[in-house]
């Protein structure tokens, strides 16, 4: 081989280790910034769901090493259409326990250890209306299609008491208890769990026309797409919060900002914690699933 040939083909060699080496360090670089989307439904404002979640994810990125962005949409069938277009990784839900989402593939990781939940008619307070037969051919608004407690199990009650009432959706529990107290409604659909929070936040009072079967609080899951390692850190951080003074103090943070009572710690969420709502799913109408 000549001299020149010689140098060609150090300066090829060199040019090739020198590509390959980039595209490492790119494909480093980008496994390292690699921020996945958080969506919890809606259960308040877009702005209270922020609030509450933010400083939650934040805590969890950090104790993790796992980067997580919350993305929420206007509503809360807005929320869960990210989640069902595969536009997030991590959700905080109660949406995907029917059959076809089932089939998804999410992986149930943590909830919080807040005792079982109803779905709740109500009325305000001081309203005439004392029976759910009054409600017939009546407003009634729910926070949206997709609120498994407070829409379609409620809802699904009215049904096979075959009350038929004007379904109003707000968008949220707020929109939804806004609309009742406003008078564009004369009843609501709610989860339990949110109904004294919202008092003590506006100072109303509700009277309560029906109550559901228990149901326990909505999970933490993973979409498949998401490295099992970064899911095992996930859950861990989530696990350890509680333990963590400075996790404590996030969590009992967030609880006063929408006037819930603190949760102790988040517990693991099993398949079993969750056979209410797969039987709901089994015997609604098919509307409802």
């Amino acid at each position: 081989m000549t001299l020149v040939r010689w140098m060609r083909a150090v300066a090829v060699l060199t040019l090739s280790l020198t590509a390959s080496l980039v595209a490492l360090s790119t494909s480093a670089r980008a496994a390292e910034e690699k921020v996945y989307k958080f969506s919890p439904v809606n259960q308040f404002g877009i702005e209270l769901t922020a609030s509450y979640w933010n400083p939650i994810i934040q805590y969890i990125s950090s104790k993790s090493g796992v980067k997580l962005s919350l993305k929420i949409g206007r509503t809360s069938a807005d929320t869960t259409s990210f989640v069902l277009a595969k536009e997030v990784e991590f959700a905080f839900t109660n949406h995907l326990f029917n059959e076809n989402r089932r089939q998804m593939g999410w992986k149930l990781l943590v909830r919080r250890d807040y005792p079982a939940v109803y779905g709740q008619i109500l009325t305000a307070a001081d309203s005439p209306i004392t029976d759910l037969a009054q409600l017939a051919n009546k407003e009634v608004v729910f926070p949206g299609n997709e609120a498994f407690i407070a829409y379609k199990v409620t809802y699904a009650h009215l049904l096979e008491q075959k009350i038929p009432v004007k379904v109003v959706f707000g968008g949220n529990h707020d929109g939804a208890f806004a609309q009742l107290f406003s008078g564009k409604a004369q009843a609501v659909g709610v989860n339990s769990q949110l109904v004294d929070g919202y008092a003590r936040r506006e100072k109303k009072s509700f009277r309560t026309l029906w109550t559901s079967g228990p149901f326990n609080d909505l999970a933490l899951m993973a979409s498949p797409s998401v490295p099992a390692a970064d899911v095992k850190a996930v859950t861990d951080a989530f696990l350890g919060m509680a333990n963590d003074p400075a996790g404590a103090a996030i969590i009992k943070r967030v609880s006063e900002t929408v006037k819930l009572e603190p949760f102790r710690t988040f517990i693991p969420a099993l398949e079993e914690d969750y056979a209410s709502y797969m039987e709901f799913h089994r015997t609604s109408p098919d509307f409802l699933k």
